[in-house]
């Protein structure tokens, strides 16, 4: 048995343990803080959502917050929406809470004519784990996630958000099952797009912070794929070349521990598997984003005081990370953005409101978008 390392942000330390297939067993939970989205950047992504626009599934219809979002998305016009479940209940809903959601495709898995494929698809996907037509049929009937999954397997939907209603485990369990891993991805890890006002480091403030969603201890191999899927995200969603710095509190040797040597050992292999990145280690913070300290600190580096990509030797310090940059230096801080899954498929926060929700959906449809090409 593996342990899928699946751990929120907001945290709480409990393993998810499961088989390579994604059927966790163990506890899950989180805190419910987050600070809402502030919404500059997000205004970028949502422009370029517009170029293109994609479907996305949100199938947590049971809340008034997705009912708002699609509203929002509707009239922004950032991406086409489908709601998953009873159209009657939905426009209640919407009705009650004074939202015009006309614009979206409501799909009830009991009366839709596609419903039988996804089925038939999910059996065979599943098969080799004892799923059965009348298991499936269940489980796309009642658990709305796993059908918005199968909406974007079978090619019915672009992207998916969700997780206002559901857990981390219980969000990522159908993609790792149905979707599995972006081909060339060895892990799913995820990201916070940090955006720190008036900063001359990084890319004008913009940095990825990873991983600081996802993975407690990664492995020196999981760090390196973490690396490679963080690099692609910045260029994707900053549009500026990833510039990577492997995180320690030692910079070139300047300490001897375990600790260290992970990172050494991380950047060795980001090296040789990613030879196209510009990338290098290990760095303390100063030394990865502070020229002149870069420069005093690892004279010769191409990375040193220039990075806009910081992997964080674990889940703890990249959470704290994330939060100190959101909290001192009032940064906007997007995420955690989920990276390596087949499609894109965002998670949110059970504390979340309408507007993280339309603003996550913007930066899947610029995910979704990029898979086009």
């Amino acid at each position: 048995m593996e342990v899928l390392e699946i751990h929120s942000p907001w945290g709480y330390n409990k393993y998810n343990y499961g088989d390579s297939d994604g059927n966790f067993i163990g506890p899950s939970g989180r805190n419910y803080e987050r600070s809402h989205l502030t919404m500059g950047y997000v205004e970028v992504l949502k422009k370029r959502a517009k170029e293109s626009i994609k479907t996305i599934v949100l199938p947590e219809t049971e809340d008034m917050r997705t009912i708002e979002a699609a509203d929002k998305i509707l009239k922004e016009g950032i991406a086409k929406i489908i709601l998953i479940g009873n159209e009657e209940a939905i426009n209640k809903k919407a009705a009650e809470g004074g939202f015009d959601i006309s614009g979206a495709a409501i799909v009830d898995p009991e009366t839709s004519d596609k419903t039988q494929a996804y089925i038939d698809k999910f059996v065979e996907l599943r098969a080799k784990k004892g799923m059965t037509p009348e298991k499936a049929k269940e489980i796309l009937h009642t658990q709305y996630p796993y059908y918005g999954v199968m909406m974007v397997k079978m090619g019915d939907a672009d992207g998916m958000v969700s997780g206002a209603c559901h857990s981390t485990a219980d969000t990522l369990r159908p993609c790792l099952q149905i979707l599995k891993t972006k081909p060339g991805t060895k892990l799913v890890s995820a990201f916070f797009l940090i955006v720190v006002p008036d900063c001359e480091y990084g890319a004008d403030g913009a940095f990825v912070f990873a991983d600081s969603g996802l993975n407690q201890n990664p492995t020196p191999e999981e760090l390196s794929a973490i690396a490679a899927s963080s690099a692609e995200s910045f260029q994707l969603l900053v549009q500026q070349e990833p510039v990577v710095a492997m995180l320690s509190h030692s910079t070139k040797g300047s300490a001897k521990h375990a600790d260290v040597d992970k990172m050494v050992e991380a950047t060795r292999i980001a090296k040789e598997e990613h030879p196209e990145l510009k990338l290098d280690g290990e760095f303390q913070l100063d030394a990865a984003i502070v020229p002149s300290v870069g420069a005093s600190k690892a004279p010769g580096s191409d990375v040193a005081g220039k990075a806009n990509v910081l992997i964080f030797p674990d889940l703890d310090a990249g959470n704290i990370g994330y939060k100190l940059a959101q909290r001192l230096a009032k940064a906007e801080a997007y995420g955690p953005i989920t990276q390596g899954i087949a499609k894109p498929v965002n998670d949110l926060s059970r504390g979340c409101s309408a507007d993280d929700i339309v603003g996550v959906v913007a930066i899947t449809a610029v995910q979704c978008q990029a898979e086009d090409k």
